[in-house]
C-alpha cells in the first residue's frame, strides 16, 4: 500500500510549481482598497441602513454574501492545511503560507464592498459572519493526497463561481464584476498548483488514485457549514449561473480530463477499483447533465 504522504521524489517538481506560482502571483499582486467604490461610503451612525438602499438583485447579493461567508473561514482552512502538511516537504509549507496571505484579502474585499454599497443589512451580516466562523470547518479527511485533490476541486469551483457571478453582476455594477474577476485570478493560480501536484503524483504512480476517490465522489464546498446553504445554492444556480450543471462541465469534467483518470494504468486491484468508481461516478453525472440539457430544449 502506498503512503498517503506527498512523495519526496517529487520535491524538485513541486519547487518548480511553487516558483512558477510566485512569479505569476507577483504579476497580479493587488490590494483590496483599489477595488472598493469608496465614493459610495457613508457612516451607518449618520445614515442608518434601510432596505431601500439596496441596488443589486437578490440573487447577486446572495451569491456575493455566500462567497464572503465561505472566505471568512480562512483560519480553519489554514489550520487544516497546516495540520495535514506538518510533516511534508518544506516547499509545501511555504506554499500554504503564501496561499494564506493571498486568500486573506478575499473576505475583506467582499465584506467591505457589501457594506460600502449598502447591499446588506450590516447587523445581519455581522451575525452571519460570527455564526459561520464559530461553526468551524472539519473535513472528514486528513491525509495529504486527499487534501490536494480536495483543494484542486475547491479552488476550481471557486474560480468558476466568481467568474460566472461576475458575468451577471456586471449588468448591474461593473465595479463588482471587476472585483470578482480579480479574486478569481488568485483562485486560478491556487488551483493550478494543487492540480499539478496531483497530476505529478499520478504520473509518478497511478496507484495514488486510491487517495483521490472518496474526495472526488463526495466533494462538497466548505461553505456547506453556513446557514441555509442548500437554499442559497438553489438561488445561485438560477440567478447567477452556478449550479450542478456548471459544476460538472466546468469543474469535475475538467479535472477528470486533466488528470487523465480514464487512461491511467494502475497495477493494484484497489487502485483499479478506485479508477473504475470515479469513472462510473463521472458517467452518472454526465448522463444527468445530458438529460437536463435535453429537457431544456
Amino acid at each position: 500500500m502506498l503512503n498517503s504522504d506527498l512523495d519526496i521524489r517529487l520535491e524538485p517538481r513541486l519547487k518548480e510549481l511553487y516558483q512558477l506560482h510566485k512569479e505569476r502571483s507577483a504579476n497580479i499582486d493587488w490590494s483590496y482598497h483599489e477595488f472598493i467604490p469608496w465614493d459610495k461610503a457613508m457612516s451607518f451612525k449618520r445614515v442608518p441602513w434601510e432596505e431601500s438602499q439596496v441596488t443589486l438583485p437578490k440573487g447577486v447579493i446572495i451569491a456575493v454574501e455566500t462567497a464572503l461567508l465561505t472566505e471568512v473561514n480562512l483560519p480553519w482552512y489554514t489550520s487544516h492545511l497546516d495540520y495535514t502538511f506538518k510533516n511534508s516537504m518544506e516547499v509545501i509549507n511555504d506554499f500554504v503560507r503564501t496561499w494564506t496571505a493571498e486568500e486573506d484579502q478575499h473576505s475583506n474585499v467582499l465584506e467591505t464592498y457589501l457594506l460600502v454599497t449598502r447591499n446588506v443589512n450590516p447587523a445581519r451580516l455581522h451575525e452571519l459572519r460570527k455564526r459561520v466562523v464559530e461553526s468551524g470547518w472539519f473535513p472528514d479527511f486528513t491525509n495529504p493526497l486527499a487534501t490536494m485533490a480536495y483543494t484542486t476541486l475547491q479552488e476550481l469551483a471557486t474560480l468558476v463561481f466568481y467568474n460566472n457571478v461576475a458575468k451577471v453582476a456586471g449588468l448591474h455594477d461593473k465595479d463588482l464584476a471587476t472585483l470578482l474577476r480579480r479574486v478569481a485570478k488568485d483562485e486560478a493560480l491556487h488551483y493550478a498548483f494543487y492540480r499539478d501536484t496531483v497530476k505529478a503524483h499520478l504520473e509518478l504512480d497511478p496507484n495514488f488514485i486510491v487517495y483521490f476517490e472518496k474526495v472526488i465522489i463526495n466533494f462538497s464546498m466548505p461553505g456547506a457549514v453556513m446557514p441555509d446553504f442548500t437554499d442559497r445554492m438553489k438561488t445561485i444556480a438560477i440567478d447567477t449561473n452556478y449550479g450542478p450543471l456548471q459544476y460538472f462541465d466546468q469543474v469535475l469534467d475538467v479535472v477528470i480530463k486533466y488528470w487523465d483518470i480514464a487512461n491511467l494504468q494502475p497495477t493494484s486491484e484497489e487502485a483499479k477499483q478506485s479508477q473504475a468508481n470515479i469513472m462510473k461516478y463521472h458517467g452518472r453525472l454526465k448522463r444527468i447533465k445530458d438529460r437536463q440539457e435535453k429537457n431544456k430544449r
